[in-house]
């Protein structure tokens, strides 16, 4: 509910979906930038290889096109019509979730990793939750 209990409109709800996913891409990115600085992750990163995983040109496409989904929503989450927007949101949210969740069981995570992830699989959740109960959209 926006201030003074009125129904939100779709543009607040956009509003806020999309600064949720702004808020999780920068945590995404922030912990990559950690983990840059982490000079045991730094060497295997420069080696090619990551607790046992190889980065290769494919992984790395394959990264890449994962991150879409997240910056995608950003935009998405504001310019699409309310029913779809919603529809995105929790799709989107819970890939996501799935996805950070099921990296915490890849090899060994660091303290930082498990702190970041914990942060972001709450706001893709959080993500799912809001558009779930955006009745509004249709």
């Amino acid at each position: 509910m926006s201030a003074g209990g009125a129904v939100p409109t779709f543009q607040d709800m956009g509003a806020k979906l999309s600064t949720l996913w702004i808020f999780v891409m920068f945590n995404y990115l922030y912990c990559d930038i950690v983990g840059l600085m982490d000079s045991a992750l730094l060497r295997q990163y420069l080696t090619g290889e990551v607790d046992g995983l190889q980065i290769t040109e494919g992984f790395l496409l394959g990264a890449s096109a994962l991150m879409q989904i997240p910056i995608w929503m950003i935009v998405l989450s504001r310019l699409t019509k309310p029913r779809t927007s919603r529809r995105l949101n929790i799709a989107a949210g819970a890939v996501m979730t799935a996805v950070q969740s099921a990296t915490l069981f890849l090899g060994t995570p660091t303290m930082y990793y498990v702190f970041f992830s914990v942060i972001e699989i709450a706001t893709t959740c959080f993500i799912v939750w809001l558009a779930w109960r955006w009745r509004d959209a249709g």
